[in-house]
């Protein structure tokens, strides 16, 4: 009987390159969710809610060649000044993570995980927002590269903020 490839974990595909980039999918797993809706599905007058969304992604080194990347989408209905309902997600996912540069393993964690986790999480919202009697809600689609390409070009203009400027006078 022929061993085992010491690679079949998944995060290297048999036949595969072993110096060759490489940001796998392992498994997508709900690690933390809750729902509260304070009266319930009992709401006064027409059902128009103001929605607010918030987006948080991290990620944890399991291994040196693997990475936990939990996305976590935060859902708050509000009628006027009351709380319809508040509903939290953290979708994860494994990821393999080889033979990438800083950048492009900065943008696979920030940008593409949370774009692979992304639509789990929507399904898990909008069965839990229907399961607490309200109308369905489906969250638009996101585009997670936007995001990161605004936080990258807001984190250089603060560095750049900060920059004093040079002496002119040396």
């Amino acid at each position: 009987m022929a061993d085992p490839d010491p690679r079949a974990d998944g995060a290297t595909p048999p036949g595969a390159e072993a110096n060759a980039p490489e940001f796998s999918l392992q498994s997508v797993y709900l690690k933390d969710c809750s729902f509260e809706a304070p009266k319930g599905p009992r709401i006064e007058g027409p059902w128009n809610p103001q929605i607010g969304l918030d987006l948080n992604t991290a990620s944890e080194a399991i291994s040196p060649d693997l990475r936990e990347v939990v996305l976590t989408v935060s859902i708050t209905a509000k009628l006027g000044e009351s709380t319809a309902f508040l509903v939290e997600v953290k979708q994860a996912g494994l990821f393999g993570v080889r033979n990438l540069d800083e950048e492009e393993h900065r943008r696979a964690i920030a940008a593409i995980a949370p774009s692979v986790l992304f639509p789990y999480a929507r399904a898990t919202i909008a069965n839990l927002v229907s399961q607490g009697g309200f109308p369905q809600l489906l969250l638009p689609p996101v585009n997670f590269d936007a995001l990161y390409a605004r936080s990258l070009a807001e984190a250089a203009a603060k560095q750049q903020a900060q920059t004093p400027p040079a002496n002119l006078n040396s």
